[in-house]
Order: structure tokens, then C-alpha cells, then sequence
């Protein structure tokens, strides 16, 4: 027998480009499903100056209350009568923290029923979610109104 020639020779280069474009590819796809993945419910946040970032880790839930008074556990729609509840196996007994996510538009008063169920359960960690302003932007104004003014002497009232 002949020796081999160089055309039986194996290749032993990796041809590098559809990995690249399959690489790119499923970046740009990431890249446009990872804001939809953490969404969430759609609340508009009271704005305030001082302001932390929620934690990252699984061991919190949050609790939202939207415009029109509907409660949501994390995801899960919830009654203000099965609240405390719900807050008692899921959040107190998991030895979770609660975070309370409400619209600006919800009024005080239906905030703090919810706070005081929130209570009931026994549930002690709980924080409050808003959103942060740019500095000086929200200084004294509360509805843009100006909290830092002092009452008109003739009226009484705030200006």
C-alpha cells in the first residue's frame, strides 16, 4: 500500500464563526426577554429622596396594592379578609421579610388597614417600596405643593 496522501489528512482547526453567530444570537434574545421577566405588577410608586434597593435574594415577599384597592402577594390576587391568612403561612411561618408595594393613588386609609392585618398575622419585618427621586427635585414638595412654606397669615391655609 501507498502512503497516505495530503488529502486524507484530518483537520484539526475549529472553524470559530457559527459559534459566534449562535453566541450573538442568543444574547440579543436575552437581551430582550430579560426586562419582561421581571416586570411584576404595574404600580406607580410614591416618589421619595431616600431610598434603598430592594434585595436581590428570594427570601422576602412583597405585597401590592394597586390603584383600585386589589391585593397581590408576590403574584398571587388576595381579599383583605384572607390576608392575615395568607401572611401567616407564606410569609411569617417561612421567616420571610414583607415588602408593601402601594400605588400613590391608594389612600392612606385603606394602607393602614392593610398594615394592620399585616400586623395581625404577626408578621414584624415589614418594609415600605418607593421609588427615588433625582436630588433636589422632590426638596419640599409634597403633590406640588410646597411643605417648606410657611401658612398665609390672612387665610390660614398653606399656599
Amino acid at each position: 500500500m501507498a502512503a497516505s496522501s495530503a488529502d486524507d489528512d484530518f483537520v484539526a482547526d475549529i472553524n470559530v464563526t457559527p459559534f459566534v453567530d449562535v453566541m450573538l444570537v442568543l444574547l440579543i434574545i436575552f437581551m430582550v426577554t430579560a426586562p419582561m421577566m421581571t416586570e411584576g405588577l404595574d404600580v406607580a410608586l410614591p416618589k421619595v429622596e431616600t431610598s434603598e434597593v430592594l434585595p436581590t435574594d428570594d427570601d422576602h415577599s412583597i405585597l401590592t396594592i394597586k390603584s383600585n384597592g386589589a391585593l397581590f402577594l408576590d403574584e398571587y390576587e388576595t381579599g383583605l379578609a384572607d390576608l392575615p391568612e395568607v401572611l401567616a403561612t407564606r410569609v411569617k411561618n417561612a421567616g420571610r421579610q414583607l415588602f408593601v408595594r402601594a400605588d400613590k393613588d391608594v389612600l392612606y386609609g385603606t394602607v393602614m388597614q392593610v398594615m394592620d392585618r399585616v400586623r395581625g398575622a404577626g408578621v414584624s419585618d415589614v418594609g415600605l417600596v418607593t421609588t427615588s427621586v433625582p436630588d433636589g427635585s422632590a426638596d419640599g414638595q409634597i403633590d406640588g405643593r410646597d411643605t417648606n412654606a410657611a401658612p398665609d397669615a390672612k387665610k390660614g391655609k398653606r399656599p
